[in-house]
């Protein structure tokens, strides 16, 4: 089902005339509000430490709870990538963000209460200052190093996140340190 299947009703006025504008808005035949669905932006951690290997998490809740993730979330209103990135960082690890370097983006599909979100995750390098205060909160169960080569895709979770762990294991992701 396309996610403007579930709006009915006008969010300006709350008319029901409420209809399908082209494949991504839809327009009020009461008020001429027209609403385009876009992706939400969301973003992906890759933190490797001193041993070379990149921090994974396992998720504690639905969607894919139990499956194996990265650090990240979605962007809050009024913040940037780099903002959002560094404190998801902080909310899921404990640990503090010296530096992010941008990477690239992927499109996701994001199930979340019944809802498909649509999303655009900003992939991220991140250097921590150290990795002592290592710390699963948030909605992480389990945090652990990973030896990059030995990182297996399908043990992720979010379709988007199976997609970044393969382009990792393509990248010299080291070097860019």
């Amino acid at each position: 089902m396309h996610p403007l299947a579930q709006f009915k009703f006008c969010p300006k006025c709350g008319s029901e005339r409420f209809v399908e504008n082209n494949f991504k808005s839809k327009k009020c035949e009461n008020c001429g509000f027209v609403y385009y669905f876009n992706s939400s932006s969301s973003t992906i951690a890759l933190i490797i430490n001193e041993d070379k290997e990149l921090l994974v998490a396992t998720r504690a809740h639905e969607p894919s709870k139990g499956t194996l993730d990265l650090p990240g979330g979605f962007v809050d209103l009024d913040e940037t990538g780099e903002e959002a990135v560094i404190r998801e960082v902080k909310e899921e690890t404990h640990l503090d963000v010296l530096d992010v370097r941008y990477l690239f983006s992927i499109p996701n599909r994001y199930v979340y209460s019944g809802f498909e979100v649509h999303t655009l995750d900003l992939v991220y390098l991140c250097k921590v200052e150290n990795t002592q205060n290592l710390q699963a909160e948030d909605d992480v169960a389990k945090l652990q190093f990973i030896k990059i080569n030995e990182l297996n895709p399908d043990l992720f979770g979010l379709l988007s996140v199976k997609e970044v762990i393969k382009e990792v294991k393509e990248m010299n992701l080291v070097s860019l340190l």
